[in-house]
C-alpha cells in the first residue's frame, strides 16, 4: 500500500450509529474518514475531494442506493475501490454489484475485523489495478435466477464467483451433491456472460447410453446405426456461439471422453458416419458429483481431459452446510408452488424447526419437493409438521412429537412480522404512516424490517 499519502475513505449509511461505528474504527486505523448520511450528499461530496475506497450501505433512501453510488463514483472517480454492505443480500444484487465494478460485496451483520480485512485488500488492489477494471459490465440477464437463493457466506462467496467467470471463455467444472444446483450455476454463468443470448443446452452425461449420448452430442447421417432413419444435428452443433452444460460428466465413457476432448482443443465435431469436420463454437460448463482427481487416479477418467475441464472450479455447499438458508429457501418455494395454486402459504414454527433439524442428503431439491407436497397436502393455509413428508418428520430430533400444540405456536417474531406486514400493506407502505401506527421511530422501524428481512 502507498503510505506517502494520507488514505481517505468515505463511509455512506443513513443509519448515524453505523456511520459513527465505522468512522471510529477505521480512524483508529490512523485513515481520514468522512461520512455521509445520504447518496445525494455522497456524490456531492465527491465532487470536491478523491476517495481510495467508499464503503456503502446498499439501501440509503426513496433517491439514490447504493448501486448508484457505486457506479457514480467509477464515473468520477474510476480508481476508487466501493465495498457495498447490506441485509439483503440476494444473488441478483451481488452479481449486480460486482460486475458494476464493486470491490466486494458484504451481508449484515457484518464482523468490523472482516470490514478492515477488506479495506485493506481494497487499497492494495488500487495499488495494483487502479485501471481496466474487468467487471464493469451492465447485468444483462436474459431469464429470471431467482431460484439460486440464500444469503449465506457460502452462497455470497457463489455469487461473486458467478459473477466473475461468467465473461470468461474458459471452462468451468462445477462440483457439488446430486440437488445442490449445479445446473441453477451453469445457467446463471451463461446468461450473465457474452454468450447470454446464443443457445444453451444441458445433457446428463449419466442418463442416456453411450450411443444415445453420442448421438446427442454429436449428431449423426442416416442409416449410421440401427435407428438412425435421417440426418441428426447434435447438441454441440445446435449451440455453436452459445454454452453446453454437461452434467455428471464423470459418467461419460472413456471413448466418449475422447472426443469430447478433441471438440475442447480443435472446437469442431463429425456426425456420426460422416467424415466431414464441422467448426463449433461452445463454451463447456460441466459438473460431477465425484472428484475427478481420485478418478483419474483409479484409471476410469482421462487425465488431459481433467485438466481441460478443471479450467475454473466452483464447488457448491451441501444445504446442511448453509442450514442458515432454510427458512429463505422455505419462504421461496411457498411463494413459488403457492402461487401456481392461487394460494398464500405459510409455515409454523413446529414445521421449520423440523426443516432445520433434517440433514438433507437430497439437498435443495428435497427441501423444494417436501414444500410442494406439504403445500399439495394442506388445507389450512398455515404448514404443520403433520404435512411434512413422514421421512423428513422422523429423522428430525424429536419426530412427530414436534406436532403437538406447543410447537404449533407462532412466535412472537412471527407474530410481529405478521402484523408489520400488515400494517406496511393498510398504509400503502407508507413508513411515516406505519411507525406512527406501530408507535415507534422510522430508525426502529427500518431495523424491524432489516431484522424480517422485509424490503420497504
Amino acid at each position: 500500500m502507498d503510505t506517502s499519502r494520507a488514505v481517505n475513505i468515505l463511509v455512506v449509511d443513513d443509519d448515524r450509529e453505523t456511520r459513527d461505528l465505522l468512522g471510529e474504527v477505521l480512524g483508529e486505523e490512523e485513515y481520514h474518514v468522512v461520512t455521509s448520511g445520504s447518496g445525494e450528499e455522497a456524490l456531492e461530496i465527491g465532487k470536491q475531494e478523491c476517495f481510495d475506497v467508499i464503503i456503502s450501505d446498499m439501501r440509503l433512501g426513496p433517491k439514490l442506493n447504493g448501486l448508484d453510488v457505486l457506479r457514480a463514483y467509477k464515473t468520477i472517480q474510476p480508481g476508487s475501490e466501493v465495498i457495498l454492505i447490506t441485509a439483503f443480500g440476494s444473488m441478483e444484487s451481488a452479481i449486480e454489484a460486482v460486475k458494476a465494478g464493486a470491490f466486494d460485496y458484504l451481508s449484515k451483520p457484518f464482523k468490523i475485523d472482516e470490514v478492515l480485512l477488506k479495506v485493506k485488500q481494497a487499497l492494495e488492489n488500487g495499488r495494483l489495478i487502479r485501471e481496466n477494471r474487468s467487471l464493469k459490465q451492465q447485468l444483462e440477464s436474459q431469464v429470471q435466477l431467482s431460484s439460486l437463493v440464500g444469503r449465506s457466506p457460502r452462497m455470497l462467496e457463489l455469487y461473486k464467483k458467478i459473477a466473475m467467470v461468467s465473461d470468461s471463455r474458459s471452462t468451468v467444472l462445477i462440483y457439488g451433491e446430486s440437488g445442490t444446483g449445479k445446473e441453477l450455476v451453469a445457467k446463471a454463468i451463461h446468461h450473465n456472460g457474452p454468450r447470454a443470448n446464443q443457445l444453451f443446452f444441458a445433457v446428463n452425461c449419466g442418463a442416456l447410453t453411450e450411443t444415445l449420448l453420442e448421438s446427442e452430442l454429436f449428431g449423426h447421417v442416416r442409416g449410421s446405426f440401427t435407428g438412425a432413419i435421417g440426418n441428426k444435428r447434435g447438441i454441440f452443433e445446435e449451440a455453436s456461439g452459445g454454452t453446453v452444460f454437461l452434467d455428471e460428466v464423470s459418467e461419460m465413457s472413456p471413448a466418449l471422453q475422447v472426443k469430447v476432448l478433441r471438440v475442447m482443443e480443435e472446437q469442431e465435431i463429425r456426425r456420426i458416419g460422416s467424415n466431414p469436420v464441422i467448426k463449433v463454437d461452445v463454451r463447456i460448463i460441466a459438473s460431477s458429483n465425484r472428484k475427478l482427481g481420485e478418478l483419474v487416479e483409479q484409471g476410469t477418467f482421462r487425465e488431459d481431459l481433467y485438466y481441460r475441464l478443471r479450467v475454473i472450479e466452483i464447488e457448491l455447499p451441501s444445504l446442511r452446510e448453509r442450514a442458515e438458508d432454510i427458512p429463505l429457501l422455505v419462504e421461496h418455494f411457498l411463494n413459488k408452488f403457492g402461487q401456481e395454486r392461487g394460494q398464500n402459504h405459510s409455515i409454523s414454527q413446529g414445521a421449520l424447526s423440523v426443516l432445520l433439524s433434517y440433514p438433507w442428503p437430497g439437498n435443495v431439491r428435497e427441501l423444494e419437493n417436501a414444500i410442494e407436497s406439504a403445500v399439495a397436502l394442506n388445507r389450512s393455509g398455515v404448514i404443520m409438521p403433520e404435512d411434512l413428508p413422514p421421512k423428513v418428520r422422523a429423522e428430525s430430533p424429536d419426530g412427530d412429537q414436534r406436532a403437538d400444540l406447543y410447537a404449533n405456536l407462532p412466535s412472537l417474531d412471527e407474530l410481529e412480522k405478521r402484523y408489520l406486514t400488515h400494517v406496511l400493506k393498510v398504509t400503502g407502505e407508507n413508513k411515516a404512516r406505519t411507525a406512527e401506527i406501530l408507535g415507534i421511530s422510522r430508525r426502529t422501524l427500518y431495523r424491524m424490517a432489516e431484522r424480517f428481512r422485509l424490503p420497504i
